[in-house]
């Protein structure tokens, strides 16, 4: 049964039937030897009969073709190495056997790494979630899973995944918004390296996949506003940054100011009507908000005079 997605056959890799190499080296020796002797025993001479004549020179050619047809069957597999074997144009599986291996010489050998690649995207720019044009780029780490769906179900895998890896970026990167200024628990792609890359890896599977690429590990390398508005969003972080830290301040005062008047009432200290309350509240909020040191002044009479 074959498997089809969006009108497409999904090719499956599945072993070849190749032959061990060291034991076609051993016959390949035996025909070198064979076509030796015939070499050795000379041409008939004349007055030898046409049959003879002709069963010579067919030993010769045999063995030469024999050699040649042998010799030609071998390749090599190095660890993490595969080769795709077809045969007139059908797929007839693949050899990832490390060593010396043979096949018949008719047979075409794709060769093609398993290997894991390390790619370092470009930069590319794009529109956070936000509508900020801001530069984003990233380093993906993928290997060829399946070889079958790698060679004969896109044209060039290596292409399809660097194009594949730019449609993703630009696909995660439009979820989020750049920063986020706000105590509100958002995914940002600034703060949140762990969830972005996460993301990131499993858009990558999923896009490849129909190549039988797999990706081990994707993290973002670069990622910074556009040139056009870097100032003014640095100015604006700038800005919330001062807000976000004067509204810690000012809650932190009325703790502060509701502590110091409650251990005042509790301890007795001073007894407090409500317009000296409201007095020596507006003056230590002026001390605990203010941006320079206080001044204390020392009133040697009363408040209502």
């Amino acid at each position: 049964m074959v498997e089809t997605i969006k009108g497409m056959n999904i090719s499956r890799e599945r072993p070849a039937a190749s032959h061990n190499g060291y034991i076609m080296l051993l016959v390949l020796a035996l025909v070198a030897v064979l076509a030796g002797w015939v070499v050795s025993q000379g041409f008939p001479e004349v007055g030898t009969s046409k049959a003879a004549k002709l069963g010579f020179v067919g030993l010769l050619i045999g063995s030469i073709i024999a050699f040649l047809g042998v010799a030609i069957g071998f390749f090599m597999i190095q660890p993490n190495q595969a080769a795709v074997i077809t045969l007139f144009g059908e797929y007839r599986g693949t050899e990832r056997r490390e060593g010396l291996r043979w096949v018949w010489p008719w047979m075409v050998r794709k060769k093609l790494s398993a290997r894991a690649h390390n790619i370092h995207s470009d930069k590319v720019k794009i529109n956070d979630l936000r509508g900020n044009p801001i530069e984003i780029a990233c380093n993906v780490v993928w290997r060829v899973q399946d070889t079958a769906q790698a060679v004969f179900d896109v044209d060039d895998y290596k292409e399809f995944v660097n194009i594949q890896i730019e449609a993703g970026l630009r696909t995660v990167g439009s979820r989020h918004p750049y920063d986020d200024m706000s105590e509100d628990d958002k995914t940002t792609l600034r703060g949140s390296a762990d969830v972005v890359n996460r993301e990131l890896c499993e858009e990558l599977n999923e896009r490849l996949h129909v190549a039988g690429i797999i990706v081990d590990e994707a993290g973002l390398t670069h990622l910074a506003y556009a040139p056009e508005i870097a100032g003014a969003m640095l100015r604006r972080q700038q800005a919330d940054a001062v807000i976000a830290a004067r509204k810690k301040v000012v809650i932190g005062a009325v703790s502060m100011v509701e502590d110091a008047l409650q251990k005042l009432s509790t301890d007795g200290i001073v007894e407090l009507d409500n317009e000296r309350r409201a007095a020596m509240v507006s003056n230590l909020m002026v001390v605990l908000c203010g941006d320079r040191d206080a001044h204390p002044v020392i009133n040697a009479g009363t408040l209502y005079q």
